[in-house]
C-alpha cells in the first residue's frame, strides 16, 4: 500500500484520499463550466448515437431500394453532375472551423484579445456558411419532392432520416454560431479581462470560457464526420 507524501495526513489509503481531496488545483480552483460541458456532450452523444442507429436499422430493414446518395446530393457544375460535391465542401468548411476555433482558444489563453476575437468571428463565419449551404441542400431536396414521409427515389424512411439527422445537427451548428458571436462580443469588449458582470463572463481572467465553447464546437464538427460517413458515403 502506497503511503501519503503529506506528513500530516493519516497513513495508508486514507491518507492518500485525504491528501488528494485537499488539492487546490484538482478541486478548489477548478471551474464548473468544463465538467458541465462534458456532461452535456455525453448526453448529446447518446442522442446522436440513437439517431444514427435508428437510421441504420431503418436502412437495413426496409425492402424498398435506398436512394443513391451520391446522385441525390450531386451538384451540377458546368453541366456535369459531381457526386457529393456540396457535402464535401460543407465538410471541408466545418473541419476548417475546428482549426480556427483551436487557434482562438490558444490566443485566448495568451490573452491576445484582438486575434482571439478575429478567430472566433472566422469560426462563426465558417459555421454560418455551413448552415447556409445546408439550407440550400434542404431547399433543393424539398423542391424535388423529398418529404419526411417519402421521396421519389425509393424508401420512404430516407426523407425522415435525412431531415431528422441533418436538422438536429444544423440546429447545433446554429446555436454554436450564436454562442461564438456572443463570445466574440465578450472578448472584444474585454469582459474576460475585467470580470465585467454578464452572461458567460465568469471570473476575471477566466479565458477557459473560450475553451469550453471550443469543446462544444469541436464536438459538433466531430459528429458531422460520423454523419458524413454513415449517411452520405454509405
Amino acid at each position: 500500500m502506497a503511503e501519503s507524501t503529506s506528513p500530516n495526513a493519516p497513513p495508508g489509503f486514507t491518507g492518500i484520499i485525504s491528501d488528494w481531496s485537499s488539492d487546490q488545483t484538482t478541486f478548489k480552483g477548478a471551474g464548473w463550466g468544463k465538467p458541465m460541458m462534458w456532461l452535456f456532450l455525453l448526453s448529446d452523444i447518446f442522442i446522436f448515437g440513437m439517431f444514427l442507429l435508428g437510421y441504420m436499422t431503418a436502412r437495413l430493414s426496409t425492402t424498398d431500394p435506398w436512394p443513391d446518395t451520391g446522385m441525390v446530393f450531386a451538384l451540377n457544375v458546368f453541366g456535369q453532375q459531381i457526386p457529393l460535391l456540396l457535402i464535401a465542401i460543407m465538410t471541408f468548411i466545418l473541419i476548417s472551423s475546428s482549426g480556427t476555433m483551436a487557434l482562438a482558444v490558444r490566443y485566448g489563453y495568451l490573452e491576445n484579445r484582438k486575434i482571439c476575437g478575429r478567430l472566433l468571428l472566422a469560426t462563426a463565419a465558417f459555421g454560418a456558411t455551413f448552415v447556409g449551404m445546408q439550407v440550400f441542400e434542404w431547399s433543393v431536396l424539398i423542391g424535388e419532392g423529398v418529404r419526411p414521409w417519402g421521396n421519389p427515389w425509393g424508401a420512404a424512411q430516407f426523407g425522415a432520416s435525412f431531415f431528422l439527422i441533418t436538422g438536429f445537427h444544423g440546429t447545433h451548428v446554429t446555436i454554436g454560431v450564436i454562442a461564438l458571436l456572443y463570445m466574440y462580443r465578450k472578448v472584444m469588449r474585454g469582459d474576460l479581462e475585467t470580470g465585467r458582470a454578464g452572461t458567460l463572463t465568469g471570473r476575471k481572467g477566466r479565458w477557459e470560457m473560450v475553451e469550453i465553447l471550443g469543446l462544444y464546437w469541436h464536438f459538433v464538427d466531430l459528429v458531422w464526420v460520423f454523419i458524413f460517413a454513415f449517411f452520405y458515403l454509405w
